[in-house]
C-alpha cells in the first residue's frame, strides 16, 4: 500500500500554507474528483490538491516514450538524473492557459537542471503550436494522441483533472502531482524539495 501526504497549497503573499488532507490508498486509485468542478465547456477543473510521495512509497519509473510535435523523438529514459516536471494540458483548457505562464517561468528558472515536458491527447498540432506561440513555453509537448502517456501513469499516479502537473524524481519516478492549475511558488517547492532528497 503506498502512503502519501496530501497539501492543499495556498499563496498567502511569499509565504505558502500547507494544509494535511487525508492520505489516499494508492495514488493509482485515490479519488479526488469529488472536489474537482466540472465545468460546461467539457473539462474537469481540480482544486489544486498537492500530493507528495515519500521516497521509499513511490512506484518504478515512469516508462514513456512517443513524439513531440515538432515531430522529434521522445525518451523519458533520457532525462535519469533529472528533475522532470509533466504537464497534461490542451489548449481550450481556460486554467491550463491561466497557469501557461507560471509554467513558462520555473522552466527558464530552473533550465536546464530540470527538465519540463507538456503532455497533450487533445489538440492537433497546429492548436498546440498556436498555444505555444501564444504563451512562449520554453519546453516540448508530447503529442499523445493515442493516450500513451497517461497509459504509461496507470498503475503510479491517478489524472482525473485538466490540467495535473506530476512531478518525477531524478529516477524518474513520481514524486509529487498537482491536480488543477499549478502556481509558480507551489511548482518551485515541489522541485527544491525533490532536488534536496539527491544531496
Amino acid at each position: 500500500m503506498m502512503r502519501a501526504r496530501k497539501f492543499a497549497i495556498a499563496a498567502l503573499s511569499t509565504a505558502l500554507i500547507l494544509g494535511s488532507c487525508a492520505a489516499p490508498q494508492t495514488p493509482a486509485t485515490d479519488d479526488e474528483t469529488s472536489s474537482a468542478e466540472v465545468d460546461h465547456s467539457g473539462y474537469v477543473s481540480g482544486d489544486g490538491t498537492v500530493t507528495i510521495w515519500a521516497p521509499a512509497d513511490r512506484e518504478d519509473p515512469v516508462e514513456l516514450t512517443g513524439e513531440t510535435f515538432d515531430e522529434d523523438a521522445l525518451d523519458l529514459a533520457e532525462w535519469h538524473g533529472s528533475v522532470v516536471v509533466l504537464n497534461f494540458w490542451y489548449a481550450a483548457c481556460p486554467p491550463c492557459r491561466a497557469e501557461a505562464p507560471d509554467l513558462k517561468q520555473v522552466a527558464e528558472e530552473t533550465a536546464p537542471e530540470v527538465q519540463f515536458l507538456g503532455v497533450n491527447s487533445t489538440d492537433d498540432p497546429g492548436t498546440a503550436a498556436a498555444f505555444e506561440r501564444t504563451f512562449e513555453i520554453p519546453y516540448p509537448s508530447l503529442h499523445d494522441s493515442r493516450s500513451q502517456a497517461v497509459a504509461a501513469m496507470q498503475g503510479k499516479v491517478a489524472l482525473q483533472a485538466v490540467p495535473t502537473t506530476v512531478v518525477l524524481d531524478t529516477d524518474g519516478r513520481v514524486a509529487a502531482r498537482v491536480i488543477g492549475r499549478v502556481d509558480a511558488a507551489t511548482l518551485r517547492t515541489l522541485i527544491a524539495d525533490i532536488q534536496a532528497e539527491s544531496t
